[in-house]
């Protein structure tokens, strides 16, 4: 399986003519990214923000049954039980023997029961920006409680990209010794870093 970055929270998973988008971001919802012109057989989402909610962005094609089996953990968007954002929902995907987790925007901290529902991830695609979400700090102690064979973070703040109030990626990745800087494909595979950096220009 592979899986490519599109940019802020949204990422395609790719299992030969199979292919799951998750949260598409609306046209001109966050700054520098253009707009969204994808294809897949499915699209899910976290929540109904327009910077996670672009489905109309995704064009669905045909196939057979899907072989993606998407499970999902209901949560909140802040840490106030959803006063504030609303609920948020984590994803778990499981396709070709693996098991990866979104976690949406995540606004609070896990608890044990929703550990429980996250383990013996093969991938964690994480928020770590801050402000709207979980911040780095946390971030980086999820993942550290999840034990993912890699992390993903995204949600961030980068050179011309993300919302202003976002933290950058280096304030989660300084926590971590194993950090690959990758393109905007990766294959789900033994040698994936403990940290990928994704970077959704091609």
């Amino acid at each position: 399986m592979k899986i490519q970055y599109l940019g802020h929270a949204c990422f395609k998973l790719i299992s030969g003519d199979d292919s799951l988008i998750i949260d598409p971001y609306a046209d001109d919802s966050v700054d520098g990214f253009g707009h969204l012109r994808e294809e897949a057989t499915m699209v899910i989402y976290s929540h109904k923000h327009a910077d996670h909610y672009g489905v109309d962005c995704v064009k669905l094609i045909d196939g057979d049954k899907s072989k993606f089996k998407v499970d999902f953990i209901q949560s909140w968007h802040d840490d106030q039980g959803g006063a504030l954002r609303g609920p948020n929902l984590i994803h778990v995907i499981a396709c070709e023997g693996l098991r990866i987790a979104h976690l949406g925007d995540l606004g609070c901290p896990l608890n044990k029961e929703q550990k429980g529902q996250l383990t013996n991830l093969d991938v964690l695609m994480i928020p770590v920006g801050g402000h709207f979400t979980i911040d780095a700090d946390l971030a980086a102690d999820i993942t550290k409680s999840l034990a993912p064979k890699c992390a993903i973070p995204m949600h961030y703040r980068g050179d011309g990209f993300g919302y202003d109030v976002l933290s950058t990626v280096d304030e989660y990745t300084r926590h971590f010794d194993n950090v690959h800087k990758v393109g905007n494909i990766i294959e789900i595979n033994n040698a994936m870093p403990e940290v990928a950096v994704m970077d959704f220009r091609a």
